[in-house]
C-alpha cells in the first residue's frame, strides 16, 4: 500500500513512517524539507500519485491566531483537492480532543476548520483526536509563566505519550475509513497543575506552580471536561510516571 504522511519528519510523523515501513508499506515522508509543500502545492501532486492513503500530521509553524488559521485552512484545502484529483481512498488526520468545545482558543478554532473541511469533502476519512502529548508538558509550563512562577488550571487532562498516538494512527491507517472521529487518550486523568509539578520535580526545576482556576490554556479557560475524552476512547499504555523516568534526563 502506498501511504503519504504529510508532516512525516515531525514527532508523530517520523514514528508513524517507521512503523508503517516496518509493516512493508511504501511510505513517503512528505514535508517542505522533502520538497512537498501543502501551502504552495510544490511537489504535492507528484507525491500523491498512486497513493491509497494520506495521513496529515503536519502542524502550523506559528501558533498566532491568524497564522495558524491560515495554515490549516490553506493546507487543508490544497491537500484535499490534490487527494481528490489523485483518487486517494482514505484521508487520516490527527486533531485534538476538545476541538469542538473550546472556541476561545485560536489554535482549536483552526483545527475545527481543518476538521470541517475534511468532513465536507467526498474523500472517505478518519479523524483521530488525541489528548495532549507528554512531550508538550514543558511548553504548557512555559505558556503559564507569569514572572517567576507558573499559573496553571487544576482542570483534568488525560495526557498521552506520542509513541502511543503513533501506534493508534498506524492501526487506523491500514484499516477502513470510519467517516467519523476516534479519540485516543492516556491511561490516567491528571490535573494540569499536578502534571506540571511532577514534570518540574522530575527535571529538578525549582519553579513554583500556582493553582489558578482562571489561568488560560492557550487562550481559553478550562474545566474538567474541556480536554478529556468521551466515554469510549482508545487508550495508550504508557503512564506519565513511567514516561518521566525514561525521559526526565533528556527533558
Amino acid at each position: 500500500m502506498k501511504i503519504v504522511v504529510i508532516g512525516g519528519s515531525g514527532l508523530i510523523g517520523t514514528n508513524l513512517v517507521n512503523r508503517l515501513r516496518q509493516k512493508g508499506h511504501d511510505v513517503i515522508a512528505a514535508s517542505p524539507a522533502s520538497g512537498v509543500n501543502t501551502i504552495t502545492r510544490e511537489g504535492l501532486a507528484a507525491a500523491l500519485s498512486g497513493a491509497q492513503v494520506v495521513v496529515d500530521v503536519a502542524n502550523s509553524p506559528s501558533f498566532e491566531d491568524k497564522a495558524v488559521l491560515e495554515f490549516f485552512e490553506t493546507a487543508g484545502r490544497n491537500l484535499l483537492a490534490a487527494e481528490a484529483a489523485a483518487g486517494v481512498g482514505h484521508h487520516v488526520a490527527l486533531s485534538v480532543v476538545g476541538t469542538q468545545r473550546l472556541p476561545e482558543s485560536g489554535y482549536l478554532r483552526a483545527k475545527k476548520v481543518q476538521e470541517d473541511l475534511i468532513k465536507a469533502s467526498r474523500i472517505p476519512y478518519t479523524i483521530l483526536q488525541s489528548t495532549q502529548f507528554f512531550e508538550f508538558v514543558k511548553g504548557i509550563i512555559q505558556s503559564g509563566m507569569k514572572g517567576d512562577v507558573v499559573h496553571l488550571s487544576p482542570a483534568l487532562l488525560q495526557p498521552i505519550a506520542s509513541n502511543d498516538v503513533a501506534a493508534v494512527l498506524a492501526d487506523i491507517v491500514v484499516g477502513a475509513p470510519v467517516n467519523g472521529t476516534v479519540e485516543v487518550a492516556g491511561p490516567e486523568p491528571i490535573p494540569l497543575d499536578a502534571l506540571a509539578r511532577r514534570y518540574l520535580a522530575a527535571t529538578d526545576d525549582k519553579r513554583r506552580v500556582i493553582t489558578d482556576i482562571h489561568a488560560r490554556y492557550f487562550g481559553t479557560e478550562l474545566n474538567d471536561k474541556s480536554l478529556t475524552p468521551g466515554d469510549h476512547p482508545r487508550l495508550g499504555t504508557i503512564r506519565f510516571g513511567d514516561w518521566l523516568r525514561e525521559n526526565a534526563v533528556r527533558a
